[in-house]
């Protein structure tokens, strides 16, 4: 099967105050820690990294050296996401969709959505909700809620490449939000199906999510992805 990656790093990084995706964990730009990841998968033929419209023309030097295709996002995450989409190759059976926010992604994480995707048609990674989950109103405590039924979502997603073109094409027709492409497949019926995550997979969203990456980093929790195909992406 023909498989295609897109990375999705059009963001703000409002949060951040700053756009994540360009700045250094490890001494390596955040964004190139996930194209890594995806150009050394030997599953993945293609990855598209999805970049703020204003530096599609002129990508960094250290993306170009990756070897990969660039297009440029839109306003909001749902639309990068569905024009990384649009921009793979015609021929893809399947597509990962990637935040450059989870730089540790593994390839043990890859392939377990992968073949969950190619079996199922959608799947993600997750993992359980361990803390008690409170529902509040007007800051007091309306309930307790039941953990055993949630999960933590993470990325990438993979999806068969018919089923994502068609829920993105219905969402960009009817101006639909989602905070994940998973969220598209749920409201359109379509099954998707849970895998396990990986703890190490964090996300990027503040100072303190940055600090603890480069935490993992120094004890030697996590590290850059092996070369297979050699230097990628030199910085």
């Amino acid at each position: 099967m023909k498989v295609a990656a897109v990375v999705v790093a059009a963001g703000k990084g409002e949060r951040l105050g700053t756009p994540k995706q360009f700045l250094l964990l490890g001494g390596i730009p955040l964004l190139l820690w996930s194209v890594r990841s995806m150009v050394e998968h030997p599953s993945i033929g293609e990855v598209v990294v999805v970049l703020p419209a204003g530096m599609v023309e002129s990508p960094p030097g250290w993306l170009v050296g990756a070897g990969v295709g660039c297009c440029a996002g839109g306003s909001t995450r749902r639309e990068s996401a569905g024009r990384g989409v649009d921009a793979v190759s015609a021929d893809s059976d399947l597509v990962l969709i990637h935040d450059a926010a989870r730089p540790f992604v593994t390839a043990a994480v890859i392939e377990r959505v992968l073949a969950a995707a190619a079996d199922e048609g959608a799947a993600l990674p997750v993992l359980p909700v361990v803390d008690t989950i409170k529902r509040l109103e007007s800051g007091a405590v309306l309930e307790t809620v039941d953990r055993s039924r949630l999960a933590r979502a993470q990325t990438p997603q993979g999806f068969r490449a018919r089923l994502i073109r068609e829920v993105h094409a219905w969402a960009e027709r009817t101006s639909r939000a989602a905070s994940d492409d998973a969220a598209l497949c749920e409201v359109q019926g379509y099954r998707v199906v849970a895998v396990e995550g990986d703890p190490h997979n964090v996300k990027i969203t503040t100072a303190e999510d940055l600090a603890l990456a480069e935490w993992l980093i120094d004890a030697g929790r996590v590290g850059p992805p092996a070369g297979r195909n050699g230097p990628i992406g030199s910085v």
